[in-house]
This record gives structure tokens, sequence and C-alpha cells, in this order.
């Protein structure tokens, strides 16, 4: 029976892939013969287009033939990008059309339908659908149940169908490898299949195996705040792909790939999943590093990087610190003190020209706060900059009587006079009104740098500002509360002024240093932005998320995240969903939760999740494997032979093995020992490297969101991880495991994994 049916199917796969293949031919010819247009178009634009410039209807004339052959090209060209397009999207069709079949019945209907389900939507005649994408509203029943009564979402609201049947494929080449039928809303067959092969070095997308929880995830339009929690593994970050994907396809022309912007933890995450759109048939959207951004938007000054704000979250003082400016009542005093510059204490800088004052900064002063208390920020900044370059023009008269124009005017070559007059476009009428025009002209161009640091607000003093701010602080909010000495944060602001002078500032500062200068100088935030996507979530602070909330005031948020991986936030992760409720509306809140673990097997996911003491339940899915491994070596050379031979072991079998260490450090001392030892690895340094096959060093923080076939978690000893403190990001490194995990310690092993049952590992 079953031979029959994988046969009756083959059929009617050989039937589609038939009809694509005649698709494919005739986008072709439709292709080379727009091509062929676009060469003609081009070779007579010189042939027809005569100048006809004797007369005014002649002049008339050429510019409508130009006109017309501009756009019979621009057509041409946007309808060969188009077939080309489609004729990528069919080879794909063609190697693997789709992936499911449902049978279901609508209503009162008296006969059942049979659609298709894949990567993307075929049409062998107009409204004739051989193949669904997996994005229509119709496929959702695919994701949303199983046999019997579905509801789906449609335009026109909610529909219920009855399905009948649910069949699974797998095609590869054109040829039906299995046929299943299911009960299930997504068969684990499937999943097993997909979940059971290698990592790679890039993320794939897996459309044919997402789960009912993921797909409220995709399919979510409603939310402005839409929170994933969702354990080590369970799919966030492949719902999330898919949710930009979904919305691209649902917004088709009102939404472009460009107002879609994606948070991520580091640079090699954005190179692991920068092939899942473009495999979805999507152009990727913008993607960055909160650091990244950071940077961008202070171009003159070095923003801490991940590795130094690591390696500062590991003392206790420095991390209380950052935790207190993190919180949103940091965030609150930054707005008040910025409301408070309204009525007093803006600072403001000289307005220099060659060397001295040209517009001294109480004048400034005076100009700003001379406008009434109606003015905002923005307004009473706009005002003052009116002023001031009126006051720049008035000083043009007073500077072109100087001894200087008058050189530089005697001076001007015939070439810069004629520039001058071009520019200016002015007659010549007699020597007095020519030295006058000259001069105005040098003194402009002389002043157009003083014009340049008045438009762009250079007469602000950003870097005193934000000082001053910092000790205000102590007015606006009651440090102690916070857990804060006065002297604690004397010593910071110091530190502060320290790093500002050598052009740095960490990340906590940098945060609050743009908020305040967006705040001085009106700054409205990015309107274009529609949606705001952030992974690993739980390594921001509140500030940071109410800071993005202020930049991007129009966009959606969809934020993912595992409060059991806080590596940066500890303590503070626990809050967020609580500090979160504050920014956005409770009915346009969506909270959803993933327990199901699927990267590891299951014998990698409860030893994982007994490391967690207080962690959110997790549900391992049923792929076995073996134990994970204990080793405690006497010291750290047997512990190097042991990483030697269990990094050697599990390439003989997997592509890639990582072996993560806590910090930077470690790591490079790691990569020392291996190489004298004759094991070839590569070591991840910075963020902007490349993941590669083989062995690869990588430090905890540069792991986050990857994936690994095996994992070695190198010095796991007391030493290294002597208490609570590190439980979570003990948890981050051991999840990153698909099929092997391996944990070598020296001397003693950290007591975090006294929590794990014996039965749950093996000692070697």
């Amino acid at each position: 029976m079953a031979d029959n049916i994988k046969t009756q199917e083959q059929r009617h796969l050989n039937s589609v892939i038939k009809k694509i293949k005649i698709s494919e031919s005739d986008l072709e010819k439709k292709i080379k013969s727009t091509k062929k247009d676009v060469k003609d178009i081009y070779a007579n634009f010189n042939n027809d287009v005569h100048l006809k410039t004797s007369t005014y209807s002649g002049m008339m004339e050429t510019a409508m033939s130009i006109r017309q052959q501009q756009q019979m090209l621009s057509e041409r060209e946007n309808r060969q990008e188009y077939a080309a397009r489609e004729l990528g999207t069919l080879n794909k069709l063609e190697k693997n059309p789709y992936f499911a079949r449902i049978d279901f019945r609508e209503g009162t209907e008296d006969h059942d339908e049979t659609i298709y389900i894949g990567m993307a939507s075929y049409t062998d005649k107009p409204d004739h659908y051989l193949i669904y994408d997996w994005r229509a509203p119709i496929s959702s029943i695919y994701y949303n149940g199983g046999i019997g009564n579905v509801t789906y979402q449609t335009p026109d609201g909610e529909q219920t169908v009855d399905v009948k049947l649910k069949r699974q494929f797998q095609i590869e080449n054109s040829k039906i490898k299995t046929v299943f039928d299911t009960e299930e809303v997504v068969g684990d067959q499937m999943l097993l299949d997909a979940l059971g092969s290698h990592s790679d070095t890039k993320m794939k997308s897996i459309v044919t195996t997402i789960q009912k929880e993921q797909n409220q995830i995709i399919r979510d339009t409603n939310s402005e705040l839409l929170f994933v929690q969702g354990a080590a593994g369970s799919g966030k970050t492949a719902a999330v792909l898919q949710r930009v994907a979904y919305l691209l396809y649902q917004y088709r022309g009102n939404l472009n790939s460009g107002q879609i912007i994606l948070f991520s933890p580091n640079q090699l995450f954005n190179d692991y999943i920068n092939q899942v759109l473009p495999e979805l048939g999507e152009q990727n959207m913008v993607q960055m590093t909160f650091y990244q951004y950071s940077s961008h938007r202070l171009p003159s000054v070095k923003v801490e990087t991940l590795s130094q704000r690591f390696d500062d979250q590991l003392e206790e003082k420095k991390q209380q610190l950052n935790d207190f400016k993190g919180g949103l009542d940091y965030f609150k005093a930054v707005s008040a003190y910025a409301n408070h510059l309204n009525t007093e204490d803006m600072r403001f800088r000289n307005l220099m020209f060659d060397g001295k004052v040209l517009i001294p900064k109480e004048k400034i002063q005076e100009i700003y706060y001379g406008f009434n208390e109606n003015y905002n920020l923005r307004n009473r900044l706009s005002a003052t900059k009116d002023q001031l370059l009126k006051i720049l023009n008035r000083r043009v008269h007073v500077e072109m009587k100087k001894k200087w124009v008058e050189e530089a005017v005697q001076n001007l070559s015939r070439e810069e006079i004629m520039q001058m007059h071009k520019e200016g476009e002015e007659e010549i009428l007699n020597s007095d009104k020519e030295f006058n025009f000259l001069a105005r002209r040098i003194v402009i161009k002389a002043f157009r740098r003083v014009q340049r640091q008045i438009v762009r607000s250079h007469f602000l003093s950003i870097n005193n500002q934000f000082v001053h701010m910092l000790r205000n602080v102590p007015q606006i909010l009651d440090l102690a509360q916070h857990g804060i000495d006065p002297e604690t944060w004397k010593q910071d602001i110091n530190a502060t002024v320290g790093r500002l002078k050598e052009g740095r500032l960490s990340l906590a500062d940098a945060t609050a240093y743009i908020y305040l200068y967006d705040l001085m100088t009106g700054k409205r935030g990015d309107k274009d932005i529609r949606y705001l996507f952030i992974d690993e979530v739980q390594d921001y602070s509140a500030f940071q998320l109410a800071f993005l909330k202020f930049s991007f005031p129009r966009a959606k948020f969809t934020l993912l995240g595992d409060l059991n991986q806080a590596i940066f936030t500890h303590e503070n992760s626990r809050k967020l969903l609580g500090e979160l409720s504050s920014m956005f509306p409770a009915e346009k809140t969506r909270v959803v939760q993933l327990t199901k673990s699927y990267r590891s097997t299951e014998q990698i996911t409860n030893f994982t999740k007994h490391i967690l003491t207080n962690g959110e339940e997790i549900i391992p899915f049923n792929r076995q494997g073996e134990l994970p491994q204990i080793y405690v070596a006497p010291g750290m050379d047997a512990a190097v032979e042991q990483v030697k031979n269990q990094a050697e072991e599990n390439l003989s079998e997997h592509e890639t093995t990582a072996i993560i260490g806590k910090t930077l450090k470690e790591c490079k001392q790691l990569a020392t020992k291996l190489a004298e030892v004759g094991v070839k690895s590569t070591l991840i340094r910075t963020e902007n490297q490349r993941l590669v096959k083989g062995i690869i060093i990588v430090p905890s923080y540069l792991a986050k969101g990857l994936e690994f076939d095996s994992v070695i978690m190198w010095d796991a000893s007391k030493a290294c991880y002597p208490d609570e403190r590190d439980r979570q990001l003990v948890y981050t490194i051991c999840t990153r495991a698909m099929h092997r995990l391996t944990i070598v310690a020296t001397k003693e092993l950290s007591p975090i994994f006294k929590t794990v049952p014996e039965k749950e590992y093996q000692f070697i």
C-alpha cells in the first residue's frame, strides 16, 4: 500500500516538475527576448535621438524622444529583473517542489480539496495553484493542527476546515525519498531527519518542520511587543527569520527588507544566519549588533568591545555599576536631566574662526535661554541656530573690510574669479562692486566651516554635558537604594572622564551618552523602521531596550531570549519581562513560551536542564545519543591531552567540533598548547571572523546562538567557574552541543555541576 502511495505521489511530482520545466523554458525565452530589447534600445539611443536644437519645438521633440526611450528601457529592465527572480525560484522548486500535502473539506462543500505546500507558490495558469507558498494563509492548516477541525486566519477572518489527510514528503533531486501520513501537527520523523544531520557553518531554513508554537510567532501581525521566551535550541532564531520572510510576503509592496532591523548577539552569529532569508526567496534585512549601532552613532568614540565588556562583568563592583546604568530608573533620570536643560545648565562651546573666538559661548547661552518657556529642546536649538547664522551673515560684512581679505582678492587667479561668478551668477558692473562681490565670496567660503558647526550643533558640548549629568545623578536618584555609595560613583565619573579624554566609552555609558545627545538635539528617531527584532534579549539592559524604543518609535518589537542564558545581565534578566511591560500597551503585548528543545539529543538536554536550578521547564525532543562525558585531569598537560584525543575523535565523526573556553585569554593559551601537541585548530578571537569547519576554539561570549555537532567545554574547574554567578554561562556553553558534549576540568570540577544527577553523565 505504502509503495502504491509513493508511486502515485511520484507520478504527481513528475507532472508538476514537467510543468515547472516548461515555465522555466518560457521564462528563459522571455529573458533572452528582453535582453535583446534592452540592447536594441541602447543602440537606438544613438541612432534615433538626433538633437534638434535650432527651434523650440525641435528641442521639445528631442526631449520627448529621450524620455520615451528611457521609459521603455526602464520597463524592459524591470521586466528582465522580475523574470530572472522568477527563474531563480523555479530552479529551486524543480529540485524540491514541495514538502507537504493536505486534503481538507471546507464548510458545506461536497468534495475534498487537495493542496501541496512548498517554499514558493507556483501556478501553471492564472489562479490555478499547483504549489502554495508556506506563508500563504491556507498553508497555516499544515502547521496549526493535525487531522480534524483546524482553524486558520484568512484576510476575511477566521476559517475552519476539516482536515482529512496530512502527508509529508522528503524530496531530493526531484525524487521522493520518503512519504508518510501523520496525524500530528508536524511529524516527529521529519524533525528527527532534519535534526539528526550534521551542523554547518551556516544556518539552514527548516520551514518543513515549523511547530505550532513557532507558527504563532511567525504569523503574528497584531502585537506591538512579541516576547519569545525559549529554551536553548527551541527554534527561536529559526522562527524569527521565518517571521521576517512571512512579513515581507504578507505586506509585499508596503514593506521592504530595509525597513526591518535585527539586532543580533555578535557578528559571528550574523554570518551564521545570513543565508536563511535568501534561501526563502527574500533579501536580508538590516543586521547589526548593539555595539555596531553604538559605534555607528559615535564615529569619533571607541565603544567597549564584547570581549572587554565580558571581562568587566567578572568584577563585582563594575557589574553593580553596569546593572544600575542598565536600569529604567537611570533611563528616567537621564530623561529628567535633559528636560531640566530647557531652563538651565546647557553647556556651550565658543565658535572659533582663525584661532580667535568669533561667537562666545556666553552669547550662545544668552540666545538659547532668551526664548520663552514654551520652547522645547528641539525648537530652542533650531531657533538658536537661526540666530547664530544671522550673526554669522552680519559678521561677513565686518570681515570683508579686513586686510587678509583684500590680499586674498588680489591673489585670485582668472579661473578662480570666473568660478566665483559662475557660482554667484553675478555680472561685473564696476570695480567697487566687483571687489565687494569677490570679498564676500572669499569670506563666505572661509566661514563655511563655522556655518557647518552651527548647522551640526557643534557649539553644544556633549562631553561636558554628559559629565555634568553624571555629577547630577545623585541629586535626581537615591544611589544608596541601588547599592552604590557616593565614593564609588565619584570614582566611576573620574574613570569615565579619563576614558572620554582618550576617546573611549563603556557600552553602558555610550547608550546613555547617545540618548542624552538625542534629547538635547531634539532627535525624533528613525520612523522608517517598521519591525525591530532582538535576538538574545536577555543580555540587553532595560535602558538599552527603552533607548531602542525611543530610537525606532514606529517599530513593532519582536524580542527573543532565554532568561536562563543571561551572560551580561545576570539577575537583572529576571526583571526584564516586568520592565518591558511598562514600555508597551498590555493589550498589544504577547508572550510565547517555547519549552521543547530540538537542538540537542535527549541525553544532552536532560544533562543541561539540571544545570539550571530555577530554570523554565524544558522538554527534551526524543532523539537519542550518548551521555555527556566529564573528565577531571590531575593537571594542565593531561587536560590538554584529553582535549586533543577527544577533538580528533569528534572530527572523525563530525564536521565541526567547538572547544569553548570562558575568556579569550584562556582560549589563546589552549590554542598555543594544542598547537604544541600537533592539533590544528582555528581560534575565533573576534566576532568579525568567519566560522570554519574543523576544530574551532571560541570564547563563551561569542558562542551565543550558535550550534555545533560536538562541544568540548574547556577547563570546567572550580578555579575557573567558582560560584553561582557562572551558572547561566555554563548552561549556555553546554547547550551549544547537538550530538556530543565533553566537559574537561583540571584538579576539581566546578561546584555548578553538583545539581546534575550522576545518572545523566559518564565520568571518564
